[in-house]
């Protein structure tokens, strides 16, 4: 069973003023109705039947479900109020995406250069920071805005009201430029300004919420070295606030697309680097293919002799399709073969799928044509590829399948 801490009203000397319905100790995990009504959607069959009969199985926190961004389906993400709700449904392991300030502080944004659609800095005297100035659209141009981190310090970054992630490219105005929620999302929970975060934060954050921590580090959108500050230094300073909260390496697993950071922990933080998880974006190579081993730049046994113990490809990378059933594709394969852990990333991140499921289910969409079909791939994903844990945007979707089939 979960057990949320109440927290202090200030954290790290005043980094964090945790509002009263946010420090509140909680002693359950629940689910909510979306497992129930995914379920409902499956095709008949055993799986649609053992997921049935844990229907009534009282609910708890699993390392297997990890909070992307919090729980952006519905909350701003990386901001308090996203990861409350995520651990509440259960995920026991909570990311914050790290990048950094003009002063070089590390804050949890998914990208440094997206301020302008995760903030209102668009709508704040802090426009005239934005790279890019907020440009209408017009005729066949879309709107347009670039606002980063790096740009501001970090009071000013505290300053600024979190949203969530969208825009709208055929705005004319900022104002309907920020509004650009998808319809399958909502701004039900921003109505209220949400507290965005420090690196620091999220650290004492989750820790109160009794939950185990995956920061990623996103590769700058600046030139490195920054204010003399270089990516090695970066990448340090990220393991150095973990070091210096008390933290233990196990509790942690450092993310990057970019596996010199990767290689870096290994080497310089070897008790951190034995579970960094090198994120696999190589879909961005032309010829690219995670059923030929032949377009790979590293093959599984090369990154594992360079000590990588895990990876983290997107799903759609990790199965394929074999008389119409989802099955582990050659990369997936040939990791277990490897010895190499697999996370994955991101389940309740394409919105319905009645059509397919866009990029996320792009190597199985032709048996993809309901919101059932989530957790087939999910099953497949656990118990045919072996992975340790899966990325959620609600992550009481995967908490109910860890918990129904006796996951961590």
């Amino acid at each position: 069973m979960l057990r949320i801490i109440a927290l202090p009203t200030v954290v790290l000397g005043a980094t964090l003023a945790v509002a009263p319905a946010i420090a509140q100790t909680l002693d359950r995990v629940e689910y909510g109705p979306r497992p129930f009504y995914l379920i409902d959607r499956m095709k008949d069959g055993p799986l649609k039947d053992q997921l049935q009969s844990c229907q009534n199985q009282e609910a708890s926190t699993s390392l297997f479900s990890i909070g992307h961004r919090g729980a952006p389906m519905q909350f701003p993400e990386h901001t308090v109020e996203s990861n409350r709700a995520a651990a509440l449904m259960g995920a026991g392991i909570l990311e914050c995406d790290v990048t950094f300030t003009a002063d070089l502080e590390l804050v949890c944004r998914h990208a440094q250069n997206d301020l302008h659609t995760t903030t209102n800095i668009l709508a704040t005297p802090l426009a005239s920071t934005c790279t890019t100035p907020f440009t209408p659209a017009n005729g066949d141009t879309s709107a347009n805005a670039e606002c980063r981190t790096s740009e501001i310090t970090l009071d000013e970054y505290r300053s600024l009201t979190p949203k969530m992630d969208a825009a709208d490219r055929t705005a004319t105005t900022v104002e309907a430029y920020l509004d650009g929620t998808a319809n399958f999302r909502t701004d039900l929970y921003s109505a209220e300004p949400a507290m965005l975060m420090t690196h620091a934060d999220s650290i004492e954050l989750f820790r109160g919420l009794g939950a185990r921590f995956t920061p990623e580090l996103k590769s700058p959108a600046v030139k490195m070295p920054f204010n003399g500050f270089t990516q090695e230094d970066y990448a340090q300073k990220l393991v150095d606030e973990y070091v210096a909260a008390g933290v233990p390496a196990a509790d942690v697993w450092l993310q990057s697309f970019n596996l010199e950071d990767v290689l870096y922990w290994i080497k310089a933080a070897p008790e951190f680097g034995a579970q960094a998880v090198y994120l696999m974006d190589e879909y961005d190579i032309d010829g690219y293919s995670p059923m030929d081993a032949a377009t790979w730049p590293n093959t599984m046994q090369e990154l594992k002799a360079m000590g990588v113990n895990y990876i983290a490809p997107p799903t759609w990378m990790l199965v394929t399709l074999e008389n119409g059933d989802i099955v582990p594709s050659e990369l997936a394969i040939q990791a277990k073969a490897a010895d190499i852990n697999i996370i994955t990333w991101t389940i309740e991140r394409s919105g319905p799928l009645v059509n397919g499921g866009g990029w996320y289910y792009q190597s199985i969409a032709d048996a993809v044509n309901s919101d059932g079909v989530m957790y087939e791939l999910i099953d497949v994903l656990a118990q045919d590829v072996g992975v340790k844990g899966i990325f959620s945007d609600w992550p009481a979707t995967v908490t109910y399948y860890a918990n129904c089939m006796g996951l961590e």
